[in-house]
């Protein structure tokens, strides 16, 4: 069973500080639409859109590092472990 995706980015935040919805950004992103589709059809800069792109990018690049992060955290920790318990021989 697939679990429900949270939200990865504060899409509020992101809307607040760009005086627009951003979350109708991406759905039209998800369906395809170009930048400039998208610009004309929300009445966004092309510029400003460009720049909330790159920040949701970049808000997605780094989830991904924190979660390689503990990822490779957890594998060391366990690693450790397994040489603690290993018997002495």
């Amino acid at each position: 069973m697939r679990q429900a995706k949270s939200p990865q980015i504060d899409e509020k935040a992101l809307s607040k500080k760009y005086r627009t919805s951003v979350s109708r950004l991406i759905k039209l992103w998800k369906e395809g639409k170009s930048d400039v589709e998208v610009a004309t059809q929300t009445g966004v800069d092309l510029m400003t859109l460009r720049q909330i792109k790159s920040d949701i990018e970049l808000a997605h690049r780094r989830l991904r590092l924190e979660k390689k992060k503990e990822a490779l955290a957890k594998t060391q920790a366990s690693l450790q472990r397994q040489i603690f318990l290993r018997p002495l021989i």
